[in-house]
């Protein structure tokens, strides 16, 4: 009896894949190129599951052009580029790898909060251009993290470990929104306050955002909302793409509207928004927020644990969709 096939779409580590391997005929990307929607399903031909990253788009036409996939995993903690409810209508388990980048990303966003408030990327080409010919009080003079106000708009797991951070190693106060607030012993060891939006926004001297993308989250901050915050503030994305409104964004930091922003996402990466690259007070990264060998490969296996569990009668970990499992 022939082994099911799978498709492998980004390039992962070599022993992780072996494990499929060793159940499964195993087709791999090895160019790690991204592929365009008909190329996937092309590849996609016959093959039982996919393993994919967060930027391979699954969709009704996809679904209905590949009628042998029955579990879609996907190494991302994001789903967005997943339609969730129309692999459940065909019968398709999908997964995430949540839990296993939780601090990994954590540590990420503070350290991408504090490079954009410490004007750590600025002062960094400001001495490589050849220009530091002498030291003076307020050269790249930033912003203190310790004791002024966080902002997380998000409380999830991650938004979570930003807080406990800010909360426990630098005396931080810690507001944040969330559409349904923790409970009170939840809150007690983050130190956290629940307050709305406008007033998250109007109280942060640092805002971390860290929501899921949706289309209710779409834009969630714009001009408008830019524009309630403190001069002095900072914002870091570490959430999705689409979430800010890049363009707009650009165009406030431009104005002074606030101090500064670290980004770690954006609309249509990888393609990034010229009016950002033109901004000296903006600390740029390309989505590298869980990128540490440890934790690409924790990721990468719970991806593989999905998949393997999906196909074998197994109960796959992390199911968005368990009811799929039930027909």
């Amino acid at each position: 009896m022939s082994k099911p096939s799978v498709l492998v779409a980004r390039k992962t580590f070599d022993d992780i894949v072996d494990r499929l391997r060793q159940r499964f005929e195993v087709e791999t990307n090895d160019s790690d190129t991204g592929w365009s929607q008909d190329e996937l399903i092309r590849r996609l031909q016959g093959k039982a599951g996919v393993y994919i990253a967060g930027g391979d788009k699954i969709d009704a036409k996809l679904l209905d052009a590949c009628p042998d996939l029955k579990a879609v995993c996907t190494m991302a903690v994001g789903y967005n580029n997943i339609d969730v409810p129309a692999c459940t209508a065909r019968g398709v388990l999908v997964t995430n790898a949540p839990d296993v980048l939780t601090e990994t990303t954590a540590d990420f966003g503070f350290a991408l909060m504090m490079a954009t408030a410490r004007r750590i990327t600025e002062s960094e080409h400001f001495l490589r251009r050849g220009e530091w010919k002498q030291w003076s009080v307020t050269m790249f003079a930033g912003a203190d993290l310790h004791g002024a106000t966080l902002g997380v708009l998000g409380m999830g797991r991650i938004g979570a470990a930003i807080a406990r951070r800010g909360h426990l190693g630098f005396g931080m106060p810690v507001i944040y929104h969330n559409r349904s607030r923790l409970p009170a012993d939840q809150e007690g060891p983050l130190g956290a306050q629940w307050v709305e939006k406008d007033e998250l926004l109007q109280r942060a001297d640092h805002l971390v955002i860290v929501v899921p993308y949706s289309a209710s989250s779409h834009h969630l901050i714009g001009q408008r909302e830019l524009r309630l915050m403190k001069k002095t503030a900072t914002l870091t994305n570490i959430a999705r793409g689409g979430v800010v409104d890049d363009a707009a964004l650009a165009a406030e930091l431009q104005a002074g509207t606030i101090a500064a922003a670290g980004l770690d996402v954006f609309e249509g990466e990888p393609t990034v928004h010229p009016a950002l690259l033109a901004c000296t007070n903006v600390v740029l990264t390309p989505h590298i927020a869980s990128a540490t060998i440890a934790t690409r490969r924790a990721m990468s296996d719970l991806a593989v644990d999905n998949l393997i569990a999906a196909l074998t009668g197994g109960v796959p970990p992390t199911a968005l969709n368990p009811e799929v499992l039930k027909r």
